[in-house]
């Protein structure tokens, strides 16, 4: 996790109203979960194999098939926004929400909550075309906000290189340790690089839609500002001992 109060707190133009584009994305990701009837929340969604052929067309309607959309179908060219709000179970949707927590707020607060908007959606997009071009034929529906938010952890890592994250190693016991974030993302990157150049396009993750996020996130950012409106991320702030 990350100090991101502490980090940012005087040291760079940024919002004064708090993160709300992060929190009202994980809000509006989580209730839509709960109505969905992959949450097993909502009766209206009936049960066994009614639930069932409810997940799947839920799937169909708002996931992104790259068949349907490196074919131009009209009604598949919105997919990749409205599957940034779908998630195919409890795990996935927790996972995402908890990097969009950490992550998400520091960058929203350093590019305003318009831009920081837009840049979700825009690299969200990016991400899941970027994945149905390299699987044209693919049949499976793609969703989730992993494209989104990798590109939230490009843009962090150019823009809070130094700031450090708290991480759990399996390997190591689950035992918490404070690294630079750049040591942790670089890290995180190669690990979806290396399993994407083995993956299929069959069912699991996506994991060339998180390279690619990524990789568009960490060029906005160094686009956007290498011209001197980089953070330096002050070292008592990122030396700090807090947790949000």
């Amino acid at each position: 996790m990350i100090d991101w109060r502490g980090a940012t707190q005087g040291a760079y133009r940024g919002v004064r109203t708090g993160p709300v584009v992060t929190y009202g994305l994980i809000a509006a990701c989580c209730l839509l979960f709960a109505l969905s009837p992959v949450s097993g929340l909502n009766p209206s969604h009936g049960t066994g194999d009614e639930v069932l052929a409810a997940q799947s067309a839920y799937f169909l309607r708002w996931g992104v098939v790259p068949a349907e959309l490196t074919r131009g179908d009209p009604d598949a060219l919105l997919t990749p926004f409205t599957a940034l709000f779908v998630h195919g179970g409890w795990l996935h949707l927790l996972g995402n929400m908890l990097f969009m927590w950490v992550f998400g707020a520091m960058a929203e607060e350093r590019m305003g909550h318009v831009e920081f908007a837009l840049f979700y959606l825009g690299t969200g997009y990016l991400a899941l075309l970027g994945y149905a071009v390299a699987h044209a034929a693919n049949e499976q529906t793609l969703v989730g906000a992993s494209g989104a938010i990798s590109a939230v952890l490009g843009a962090f890592l150019f823009l809070f290189p130094r700031s450090r994250v708290t991480s759990l190693f399996p390997f190591l016991f689950f035992l918490p340790l404070r690294f630079p974030a750049w040591i942790v993302l670089v890290f995180w990157f190669t690990l979806q690089w290396l399993a994407a150049r083995s993956a299929g396009a069959g069912p699991g993750v996506a994991y060339l839609a998180h390279v690619v996020g990524f990789s568009v996130g960490f060029l906005y950012a160094w686009v956007r500002f290498r011209g001197g409106d980089r953070v330096k991320t002050p070292a008592a702030a990122t030396e700090g001992d807090s947790q949000p």
